[in-house]
């Protein structure tokens, strides 16, 4: 993309009303814009990350053996009634009628329309275990809506939903989620730690948040520090082997981690001295296992192999990809912008013309933007006509984690400046030798 052909409106101010860096740095890179309290656009920029950042939730989902589907955003309030739901919900919910006057919402969560779903078409435990997914934009009515996409009013959410035949089967699937959920963060450079999370009036202790440490963090959080050097779960896990997957969640859920709201002082003091980490965290998905809280008010049955009709089992799992691209500008940023991690980075390589119209450098520019596209690489080519600190600003604004400049003193040796944005680290190659480094590092 040729930056003087793209939308990327930035701000040389920092907003007033943006009161935590991540609010501050995407408004500033043109990565949304506030159109009313609570609910913003999303400009090219900031829906290119949103994008890239839903491809891992997807891939990691499919992976697990979720299945995609798509439910609408406007539901029936009689669906809520069935559950319970619809008056103890609360003032987050906006209620609104059609031109019918049928009660009707706009969803804050999708509970009991894929529990109807799951009711009008499986009848028999041989259709089960089943877990549906999908990824859509939600509403709820903050009270005061703030810190941007952090906690808006709109917002993306990937939520998914699984359906077993007994509790046995619920927590397998709810393991599934689990390393799903290790393997989503860890792809976008995030170190996610599982808390233990209230279960509320279901009890058990079948509920996780994942974690993300962050010096601007919304909670304070409790955890053993070698949850920090856990390896991830492999990309050829087997999530069909019940106790593999078993063994994974008691290694990372032997240790302590709680948020405040679970914290045990006692507990965490048996933590070794050298072990113990308390910090500020923000939560980025949350998985739950709720047993029959639907399907039984519902009526979401199946014929048992004892021939016998039972409530199944169901457990949903959360991810909100909106708030988790504010969450990891809070974990990844220096004064000059943001830091993105490459596998959620808009671009992955910025090329700078340090002096546009002449020969040389256009020359080296072109040669450059076309051998990295044709490499598959996801390059910004900044040809436009503005001084150097204007484009060294920019790149380091919206974090593109390559940065490749381009000027007639460098090049009269035959050389190009690579830059990496995370580490500063400057290196003058030739444009080969640019070329090379970065298709191999791909």
């Amino acid at each position: 993309m040729r930056l003087s052909r793209y939308f990327l409106p930035i701000l040389r101010e920092t907003p007033k009303e943006a009161e935590i860096m991540s609010h501050r740095l995407m408004l500033r890179a043109g990565m949304i814009r506030q159109e009313s309290a609570g609910i913003y656009a999303w400009l090219p920029l900031g829906l290119k990350v949103l994008n890239k950042v839903n491809a891992i939730v997807r891939e990691e989902q499919n992976r697990s053996g979720a299945i995609e589907l798509l439910m609408p955003t406007i539901q029936s309030a009689d669906l809520w009634r069935e559950s319970g739901r619809y008056d103890a919900y609360g003032k987050e919910m906006l209620r609104i009628q059609d031109r019918h006057e049928r009660e009707m919402l706009f969803g804050p969560t999708n509970e009991e329309m894929i529990t109807e779903i799951f009711r009008g078409y499986v009848r028999s435990y041989k259709d089960l275990p089943l877990n549906l997914y999908h990824i859509q934009w939600k509403f709820r009515d903050e009270v005061r809506p703030r810190f941007g996409v952090m906690r808006s009013r709109e917002f993306l959410m990937k939520d998914a939903y699984s359906f077993d035949l007994d509790q046995a089967g619920a927590v397998h699937s709810y393991n599934k989620m689990f390393v799903a959920y290790l393997r989503t963060f860890a792809r976008m450079g995030l170190k996610a730690i599982p808390m233990r999370a209230d279960t509320g009036p279901i009890g058990g202790n079948l509920s996780h948040e994942f974690i993300i440490l962050a010096s601007t963090g919304e909670s304070e959080v409790f955890s053993h520090a070698d949850y920090l050097n856990y390896d991830i779960p492999a990309e050829d896990t087997n999530f069909d082997d019940i106790a593999s997957l078993q063994s994974i969640v008691d290694k990372w859920t032997s240790l302590y981690a709680a948020t405040s709201e679970m914290h045990d002082e006692a507990a965490f003091n048996a933590v070794p001295e050298d072990k113990k980490m308390s910090a500020r965290g923000i939560e980025v998905g949350h998985i739950f296992y709720f047993g029959t809280k639907y399907s039984e008010p519902m009526g979401a049955k199946v014929m048992g192999p004892d021939g016998q009709e039972r409530e199944v089992h169901m457990g949903s799992y959360g991810i909100g990809p909106s708030r988790l691209i504010a969450a990891i500008i809070e974990a990844s940023h220096d004064e000059n912008g943001i830091i993105w991690p490459e596998a959620v980075a808009p671009f992955e390589v910025a090329i700078l013309n340090l002096k546009v119209g002449d020969s040389g450098t256009d020359a080296a520019s072109e040669k450059l933007y076309r051998e990295l596209s044709a490499a598959g690489r996801d390059v910004l080519y900044d040809d436009r006509d503005e001084r150097p600190g204007g484009k060294f600003a920019t790149a380091d604004l919206i974090g593109v984690p390559w940065q490749v400049l381009i000027g007639p003193k460098g090049l009269a040796e035959g050389k190009v400046e690579l830059k990496h944005r995370a580490t500063g680290e400057r290196q003058l190659l030739s444009v080969e030798d640019v070329v090379s480094r970065l298709t191999a590092h791909k």
